[in-house]
């Protein structure tokens, strides 16, 4: 055999190389950009018009919070899709599973575009989009840890967490595609866009799924996985395996995805509604705010695993959630102004430090279990959170909103989100890393 030259030939034997782990980084960035893509589109949606399509007979606020508590049930079908895909995965490998959730996920996103409304069907419609969003769910529940152990299992000792970074850095890149597709349908006029405009986006999304599934259906199995296959050391329960022995490690990597996953909900989904309905901005003004905030993220969002991986991993995890607790309630009272330019501004810098940590977060969460039952374990942590703090962040601040006429009940909110991530990230550290080693957690 002739030996392999250039960057790869020293690579120890059984270890991928750094063209196999870039290659699979790459894979699970588009992927979940695609899958994430198709999650927020209904979160924009939710905001601008699925309350007036599916829930007529509500006033515009009701409507709109009913709108959201369908934005919620994908969040509660969540932990589902990361029992059933993580079991598979588990047992399987991460491959098979990634392919299904993808599948299932484009499949559902279409259907939506062609529901008709409650105008058309009545009562049909919203239950049909409460089943098709618990599909999304459950979709995107199992779509999360199997793509960012796709990218970290192939990762190179000690990069683990930058390389979790690539399956991270499709959340805002999918989300900046779902608001650039609504920015340009909101162009519409009101009639065009609320008949058939807002439709667009959920059709549109059958060719990025295509293109997520010619790219997956190359993917090899990870090294870490094959092994286990190889040996044949799968758990038979899993979910058995992660809750009777680590139950402590998965409520504190609950508590530690929450300002990661939730925050993100309130700057864009609840604040679009806000903004839209109680402030003096159009549509197209504050989608182009967010769409500048999810520039700013795609930016800034891997420098927080750069971080992570070159000082010392807790001062990183402060260095990152800190400046929250100023940045989150400065936006909010910019926004409040009504001025355009302060709003952005206030808006892109809070963005910084939950980006930041979020990239860290999939490569924290992706060492804490052992290989046989890992994809199970950081599934059901990272589902529970979005189901306990992001799928409720929209509901809990309109209705917070709606209840007292003031946005500081929903400030204090996202600073609670940010305390809880603080604690239960440090302790969770605290218990599997190794001092010394960064990236390297220990079981």
């Amino acid at each position: 055999m002739t030996q392999q030259v250039g960057e790869d030939a020293d690579t120890p034997a059984g270890q991928p190389t750094r063209g196999e782990a870039r290659r699979a980084g790459i894979a699970a960035f588009i992927g979940t950009t695609i899958e994430w893509f198709d999650f927020y589109i209904y979160g924009s949606a939710s905001a601008l018009v699925l309350g007036k399509i599916f829930f007529p007979a509500m006033s515009p606020a009701l409507g709109t919070l009913a709108a959201f508590g369908t934005f919620w049930v994908g969040f509660l079908a969540r932990p589902l899709g990361g029992l059933v895909f993580g079991h598979f995965g588990d047992r399987f490998g991460r491959k098979r599973a990634l392919v299904v959730t993808l599948v299932m996920m484009g499949a559902a996103t279409f259907c939506v575009g062609l529901l008709p409304g409650y105008a058309q069907i009545g009562a049909a419609a919203p239950i049909t989009l409460i089943a098709l969003r618990m599909l999304q769910g459950v979709a995107m529940g199992g779509e999360w840890g199997g793509a960012v152990l796709i990218a970290t299992e192939y990762a190179p000792p000690g990069r683990k967490i930058l390389y979790g970074a690539f399956a991270q850095q499709g959340s805002p890149a999918g989300n900046l595609l779902a608001t650039l597709a609504f920015l340009a349908i909101a162009q519409l006029s009101e009639p065009a866009f609320s008949s058939w405009g807002w439709r667009v986006p959920f059709l549109a999304s059958a060719v990025l799924v295509f293109v997520g599934l010619f790219i997956r259906l190359r993917l090899a199995e990870t090294p870490e996985m094959n092994r286990v296959l190889a040996a044949r050391t799968v758990s038979r329960l899993p979910i058995r395996d992660v809750l009777s022995r680590y139950p402590l490690l998965v409520a504190l990597g609950v508590g530690a995805g929450t300002a990661g996953v939730a925050i993100t909900y309130v700057k864009t989904t609840f604040a679009l509604s806000w903004a839209t309905t109680e402030l003096r901005f159009d549509k197209s003004s504050f989608l182009t705010i967010i769409t500048v905030a999810l520039v700013v993220q795609v930016i800034v969002q891997p420098f927080g695993a750069v971080l992570a991986s070159k000082i010392d991993l807790r001062r990183a995890i402060l260095w990152m959630l800190l400046p929250e607790l100023v940045l989150l309630p400065a936006m909010f009272m910019l926004i409040q102004t009504g001025s355009f330019p302060l709003a952005m501004i206030g808006m892109a810098v809070a963005t910084f430090p939950h980006a930041m940590y979020y990239a860290a977060l999939a490569g924290i969460l992706a060492q804490v279990f052992p290989v046989a039952i890992r994809y199970t374990g950081m599934s059901m942590c990272y589902q529970l959170s979005t189901t306990l703090f992001a799928g409720t962040a929209p509901v809990l601040c309109q209705s917070l909103l709606t209840a007292t006429g003031s946005i500081w009940p929903v400030v204090a909110v996202g600073v609670g989100y940010v305390l809880i991530s603080i604690v239960s990230v440090l302790a969770l550290v605290a218990r599997t890393w190794t001092p010394g080693g960064n990236d390297e957690l220990r079981v």
